[in-house]
């Protein structure tokens, strides 16, 4: 991997967004749920210093295979994924030199992001209190498993424990089988999502006080905030959800259909949108029918109408019901593999893969916002480990 500060390969020729060029942010964390949120500020240009253990590093740059690049400079796809836009340095946070370091990076920093277990940095004062107190204007993001408060506060937070526990487990699966995890670490990318949030609010109210704040980001209370409608239903229906498979708790049709050479998604979102679906298949009178014409009829009746429909979907092969749907305006699709993913045509259009260049730079998915009809994509590849280390430490690595 490239160890220099030159940009990725990118399609486009314009000059990316950069709306937080000027903010200096110390990225302490490690794995994923801190490190999204780092490069997610890097995208959207502020300059990400990541603080890295020496010798090894982040815990991802091993998670491999599969790998990137070769001998010394390999790394695995996992940390590639997330530490995009950073410079690194390592420090031994736990020597006296090393917390001097990160005193002295903090004081300059407009935020600093860490996920250490609650108590652990206040052992070398490196805490929110005495850190703000170098550097009133710091933004202090600690991201944990289950906040700085509570029974389970002591914890260490891992995402797979935290779907569990957090009630997402118990709605995904098939019913009456083994609960599932969600196929990514949803958990840890959404609170990555939610302290990017809380960052840039953070740094609006900072415009006006001239004060930071300390923000306490919690994989389990994103967990709990993301179960969303699954939530609502149980706090007003009284009634706890159960794993449904692929099928939806409030809307009928809403799953997986089989075909005749597979599956695809049949996402009927209205009345309206089911009588098309009917119309489609040359079965307008099913709409007409009390038991299916609103949606919650076909919910109360799913048990009839989903075998029904299962029997009209397998007719047809998967891309012809993609054709027929489409035209009418029925949303449906098929289920794609991720190689299949990375090589769909609207992946290409909308400049979602970033390619390697000449300068060993991987391939790398980029930020899905766009902004005035650019993407908010880093100037560097992710770093090789204490790269930057004689800019910002004035010592070798």
């Amino acid at each position: 991997m490239s160890s220099t500060d030159q940009p990725p390969a990118n399609a486009s020729t314009v000059a990316a967004p950069r709306p937080l060029a000027g903010v200096r942010v110390l990225d302490l964390s490690r794995v994923l749920a801190g490190p999204w949120a780092g490069q997610l500020l890097a995208d959207y240009g502020a300059e990400v210093l990541k603080v890295e253990r020496p010798g090894a590093g982040d815990d991802t740059r091993s998670w491999g295979p599969p790998w990137w690049g070769e001998g010394a400079d390999r790394v695995a796809a996992y940390f590639i994924c997330a530490n995009r836009g950073k410079r690194s340095v390592t420090i031994d946070i736990a020597s006296a030199e090393g917390i001097q370091q990160v005193r002295e990076l903090a004081r300059d920093a407009d935020v600093l992001i860490e996920n250490y277990k609650v108590g652990q940095l206040a052992k070398y004062g490196l805490d929110a209190t005495s850190l703000q107190a170098l550097n009133p204007r710091l933004i202090y993001c600690s991201i944990t498993g289950y906040g700085q408060n509570g029974p389970l506060a002591h914890k260490a937070g891992y995402d797979f424990a935290i779907q569990a526990e957090g009630g997402l487990m118990s709605i995904t699966g098939n019913k009456g089988e083994e609960p599932q995890k969600v196929g990514v670490a949803v958990t840890d990318l959404m609170t990555g999502v939610y302290a990017t949030t809380a960052i840039l609010a953070a740094l609006h109210e900072r415009a006006h006080t001239g004060k930071g704040c300390h923000i306490d980001a919690a994989l389990f209370d994103v967990q709990v905030a993301m179960l969303a409608n699954q939530g609502a239903n149980q706090l007003i229906g009284h009634k706890t959800p159960t794993r449904m498979g692929n099928a939806h708790p409030n809307i009928v049709p809403y799953q997986v259909f089989p075909t005749r050479d597979g599956h695809m998604v049949l996402a009927v979102g209205n009345d309206g949108q089911f009588a098309k679906f009917c119309d489609a298949c040359d079965h307008p009178e099913v709409s007409r029918d009390a038991r299916f014409s609103t949606n919650p009829a076909r919910v109360e009746h799913r048990a009839t109408l989903v075998p029904l429909l299962t029997g009209w979907t397998l007719q047809r092969d998967t891309a012809d019901w993609v054709q027929l749907l489409d035209r009418a305006g029925v949303p449906c699709s098929p289920i794609l593999d991720l190689a299949q993913v990375m090589e769909h045509p609207h992946v290409a259009a909308r400049g979602l893969r970033l390619q390697p260049g000449m300068d060993a730079t991987p391939p790398m998915i980029a930020n899905p916002m766009v902004m005035d009809g650019q993407r908010p994509v880093a100037e560097l590849p992710p770093p090789a480990l204490g790269a930057h280390q004689a800019r910002w430490l004035h010592a070798t690595p």
